[in-house]
This record gives C-alpha cells, sequence and structure tokens, in this order.
C-alpha cells in the first residue's frame, strides 16, 4: 500500500475535523477523495503531506510513518494545496528552480525543469512574472511545482480550479498520464472530472467515511427504487398535477415546460406521466428516465 490511513482523527479545539478515519491507496491508482465544503478533505490531505499532525491515529507513506518521518514523506510526496500559494514576483521558470532546489540541488542541472514546464504546457509563458499569469497558468504553475520532484505520490485539491475547458481536458489527460506509475489522490467538486480520471472514490461526510468504492460500483449505493424522470411537455403544467401521480416524490420545473420528476418504487412512472398529460389535454414532447450518476450519489450521501 502506498497510503494507510488508521483511525486517524483531527481535533481542533473541541470541534472534531476527522472523526476515525481509514483507508489505504494502492500505488498506481487515481483515487477520488470527494465530500462538501468542510467535511474534512484539506485537513486529511494536509495530514498525509505532514503540514499539519493528526490528533489520534497512524498515516503511512510508502512505509514511511508520517509522524516519525516526516522529512522523508516530504520529499516522496508532490502537493498542490486548495488555495495554490504562489511567489507572484518570482518568474515561472526562476520559481520552478527555487522549488527543485529545494528538493534535490541537482535537479536545477538537467532538463527536469524544461520538461516539466513542456508538460504542464507552461512553455508560452515560462518567462512571465506568476503576478503577470491568468489564473488558469497559476494554477498550472501551482501542478508544476508538485510535479518537479518526480515524487512517488501526488495530492491534488481542486487541481482545476480556474482552468477554461480545454485546460481541463489536457490536465486531466496529464494527471492520468503520471498516475500509471504513481499514487494520486485527487479532490475536486466537479464529479464529471472524477468520472473522467478516477479509478475509485473516497467520499467523506462530517469527518467520517461514508463511501469507499471503485468507481464501477460507487452507484450501487443508491436506492435502486429510486426513479428520476426527465419529461417535456407541450404547454405549462400546474406542479399539483406532478405531485398527484402515483409514487411521485417531487416534480421540480427545470425550464420552460421541462420538468425533473423523481419516484419512489419499483414501478415505472413513465406510463403514468404518459396517462397524466393524455387526461388533461397535454402532449408529451420527450419522455427520458435518467441514470444514475455520481452527483446523485454524492447527494444521497452527504445531504443532511
Amino acid at each position: 500500500m502506498s497510503i494507510i490511513v488508521q483511525g486517524t482523527t483531527k481535533l481542533y479545539g473541541k470541534q472534531k475535523a476527522l472523526d476515525n478515519v481509514s483507508f489505504s491507496i494502492n500505488t498506481g491508482e487515481i483515487v477520488g477523495f470527494l465530500g462538501p465544503n468542510g467535511a474534512g478533505k484539506s485537513t486529511m490531505m494536509k495530514i498525509i503531506t505532514g503540514f499539519i499532525p493528526a490528533t489520534e491515529g497512524k498515516v503511512l507513506v510508502n512505509n514511511l510513518d508520517i509522524e516519525d518521518n516526516s522529512l522523508q514523506v516530504k520529499k516522496i510526496i508532490g502537493y498542490l494545496p486548495e488555495n495554490n500559494p504562489l511567489y507572484p514576483e518570482m518568474y515561472v521558470r526562476e520559481y520552478l528552480l527555487f522549488v527543485a532546489s529545494i528538493y534535490d540541488k541537482t535537479i536545477t542541472r538537467t532538463n527536469r525543469i524544461n520538461e516539466i514546464i513542456e508538460l504542464t504546457g507552461l512553455s508560452p509563458e515560462q518567462n512571465k512574472k506568476i503576478g503577470a499569469l491568468s489564473k488558469g497558468y497559476r494554477q498550472r504553475v501551482g501542478l508544476a511545482q508538485a510535479l518537479i520532484n518526480d515524487p512517488d505520490v501526488l495530492i491534488l485539491d481542486e487541481p482545476t480550479t480556474g482552468l477554461d475547458p480545454n485546460q481541463i481536458v489536457e490536465i486531466r489527460s496529464l494527471i492520468k498520464e503520471v498516475g500509471r506509475d504513481k499514487t494520486v489522490m485527487l479532490s475536486t467538486h466537479i464529479m464529471q472530472e472524477v468520472e473522467a480520471i478516477c479509478d475509485r472514490i473516497i467520499i467523506i461526510d462530517k469527518g467520517t467515511i461514508v463511501a469507499d468504492k471503485n468507481k464501477a460500483d460507487i452507484y450501487s449505493l443508491m436506492n435502486s427504487s429510486r426513479q428520476i424522470v426527465k419529461v417535456e411537455f407541450d404547454n405549462d403544467i400546474n406542479e399539483g398535477l406532478i405531485n398527484n401521480i402515483e409514487n411521485v416524490v417531487s416534480g421540480k420545473r427545470l425550464k420552460g415546460n421541462i420538468w425533473i420528476i423523481e419516484s419512489n418504487g419499483d414501478k415505472d412512472i413513465r406510463p403514468l406521466i404518459f396517462n397524466m398529460a393524455v387526461n388533461n389535454n397535454l402532449t408529451v414532447l420527450s419522455l427520458q428516465k435518467q441514470e444514475n450518476n455520481l452527483e446523485e450519489v454524492f447527494r444521497h450521501l452527504t445531504s443532511v
């Protein structure tokens, strides 16, 4: 196991940010670490990287106890924090040389700087001051510093924040590429990103792990009898007509005459929706059953 977390608890005064958290991650895995704001994601990542200590429990990285071997662990971890702290007055190449020298001065005498600049798409901006970069390019600089020492373990907290759609695709491809021979722990609020990149998903809520499954199995946590249907009518409709359909628990207008209808029970509600429309002189323009997605699983597991 590349990362082993055993019974980890973190207290801030009387507030419990993490409550007896345990999980492990293998080398070569890309794991999505998800949770609402304040769930404990960043706290867990800071403990793994040695930035803050745990109140209780043990964390091992490549069989090194983080408490006893903090410096050695930091040498084999690349970390991109959520707020991506940078030195705005430094030039991009200057900053990467500076970070490389902290890890190992020999890195600055190799082609590693050029490789990382090319890998993270920083070539056009490498001679600019960081303070003059767009938010997207600053994020790339943060990712470049996390990769500069060719780490065994990569911890990424919101790595695609501020990137445009094209940049997001490029960074996702980069993460998948480097994740082939590294351990990658990725935190994000973008569910499509997790579905595109990750092999496994861990969901934390209120400091406790509520799910830990392979991506293909995570959808099994949804209630199998729950149905979501998207329907478009030709005219406006009263919400009461939808809520009176058998087994319907909610009907929400998406836009115009398009509705999202949620029901409980094994009975397919699409014929019931169609019959309701006929009885009220409405035409159904489209009717589609929605498959469970990661966003629905997340909401199901973390909603109050």
